[in-house]
């Protein structure tokens, strides 16, 4: 960014100095927007939860996965970067939504997301249920063009309407698609376990979109051959990242609106995004964490644990996202 080179990185709060239990809660302990001159990734919550059909909840889950990412240390072994260091994170704090009136939330979210992603920055958004993603799209898709989104979830979210409801958290990516924010052709699911309506679900989702890897995938072939097809299917197109907490095993993450047996283990998940280093990553999103429902802080911990794999990964990349930097892809007007 624009004198970043000149400006020291603010990291975290020395844990040497100040306690980790003690202090505001950020996200990891980065400092505030208003702390720093500039900044290249911004974390922001969208407590918003109006657009759930089972479990409400979600409105606090911001608050709870910035509670749960105390612990995280600067330096990521997997990956071998220092996420904090490479780029400039700042905690961005809330956008705020109307939680009576969706479309004016949704107005609202992706005018926010599109204040902070400007000039090549790059957003993390803490949900909030799944009808938030709709509107991050839209703001990052301004700047990049239809998105390849990598979507992580028990359930497809390609649904039509709920009671009548346009914009519920089972359908942000129908709606997505609908408005040409989703690269079809780059789309894909990865997770899915959950039952769906009808058959039919299914031919829909791939009209819309989207390929689809199941949970049981990871149990036939391991995270090797996942990763592989991920790549294979995402390419060399800006990619948009949205993670459901329900992707992962109830067992190992109960504080979710929409639980369902049978999903992946937090290793796995940490492990394929690892494996996505080298993707063009524009966005991303980690939703659906009610902690009403969750003890020990497990889901938390698990929901911070994947911001901390998508800054990894941002860590990889250049600072700030350009029309160049994005090879070979033609960036709507």
């Amino acid at each position: 960014m624009a004198g970043h080179a000149t400006t020291k990185v603010v990291g975290q709060t020395d844990a040497q100095a100040t306690p980790r239990f003690a202090g505001l809660t950020t996200f990891a302990r980065l400092p505030r927007l208003d702390q720093v001159p500039d900044y290249d990734v911004a974390i922001a919550g969208v407590p918003f939860d109006a657009g759930c059909t089972y479990r409400s909840g979600a409105r606090f889950g911001p608050a709870h996965i910035r509670q749960a990412s105390r612990l995280l240390r600067p330096y990521h072994l997997g990956l071998g970067v220092a996420p904090f260091e490479a780029n400039q994170v700042v905690d961005a704090g809330d956008l705020s939504a109307n939680p009576f009136n969706i479309p004016q939330a949704l107005e609202a979210v992706s005018q926010g997301a599109a204040q902070l992603i400007a000039d090549g920055r790059r957003l993390v958004a803490l949900g909030g249920d799944h009808t938030i993603t709709l509107p991050l799209l839209r703001a990052v898709a301004q700047h990049h063009g239809p998105l390849a989104v990598l979507h992580f979830d028990s359930h497809l979210d390609t649904w039509g309407t709920y009671f009548g409801a346009e914009y519920t958290h089972g359908s942000p990516f129908r709606r997505a698609s609908e408005e040409g924010l989703i690269d079809r052709n780059h789309s894909i699911h990865v997770g899915i376990h959950g039952s769906v309506y009808a058959e039919s679900d299914l031919s829909e989702d791939t009209d819309l979109g989207f390929s689809l890897i199941p949970s049981e995938a990871l149990e036939e072939g391991g995270v090797g051959p996942v990763v592989q097809r991920i790549r294979d299917r995402v390419g060399d197109q800006p990619l948009y990242i949205s993670t459901d907490i329900d992707v992962i095993d109830v067992g190992m993450a109960p504080g979710t609106g929409t639980p369902e047996a049978g999903g992946l283990l937090t290793r796995e998940l940490l492990l394929i995004l690892r494996g996505l280093r080298g993707l063009q990553l524009a966005g991303a999103d980690l939703v659906e964490v009610c902690p009403a429902y969750d003890h020990a802080e497990v889901t938390g911990i698990a929901a911070a644990h994947v911001v901390y794999e998508y800054l990894a990964l941002m860590a990889t990349e250049p600072r700030r996202l350009s029309n160049e930097s994005l090879a070979g892809h033609q960036v709507q007007q």
